[in-house]
């Protein structure tokens, strides 16, 4: 009998843990971030660095966005961000990663010389494995020579 009970118990308490779990549309947004925040990740991860075919230097259109992207870490000092650096798919995997690599250093150097705690930066390369666009030609191409921006903690 005390058995029975105890089994009767548990399936009780996990239909209620299973009860419990389901969220309305709304509540997954409810991560505790407040507009501003929620707003900054956004800043921060929707504009890109574009480079030119087989460079890694900064181009002077993008630092006014990187700025803006400093300021917002400066602000909210517990984001972490990845730099992520890309490649078009010319050119070997080990060659691209190194650019990759290369591209995302320069902004990540960029963002530290502009004050940002080198402990809110991580990069990666992916080379040429993460376009944004498939196909090939210099449209194409443009697009995947680029760093894109991951908030990975906040």
């Amino acid at each position: 009998m005390k058995r029975y009970a105890l089994i009767l118990t548990l399936i009780a308490a996990l239909a209620a843990g299973f009860g419990c779990a389901k969220k309305s549309a709304d509540a997954a947004y409810d991560d505790g971030l407040t507009p501003e925040m929620r707003a900054a990740i956004q800043q921060i991860t929707d504009a890109r660095v574009y480079f030119a075919f087989d460079k890694f230097d900064i181009k002077p259109e993008y630092k006014d966005m990187l700025k803006t992207k400093a300021d917002l870490m400066k602000r909210y000092s517990a984001i972490r961000v990845r730099i992520e650096g890309n490649c078009d798919e010319r050119g070997t995997q080990e060659y691209n990663l190194a650019l990759g690599e290369r591209r995302a250093r320069a902004a990540y150097e960029y963002l530290v010389t502009l004050g940002v705690n080198p402990g809110q930066l991580e990069m990666i390369s992916y080379g040429k494995e993460n376009p944004s666009v498939q196909g090939s030609g210099e449209t194409v191409w443009a697009k995947n020579r680029r760093d894109d921006f991951r908030v990975v903690a906040h």
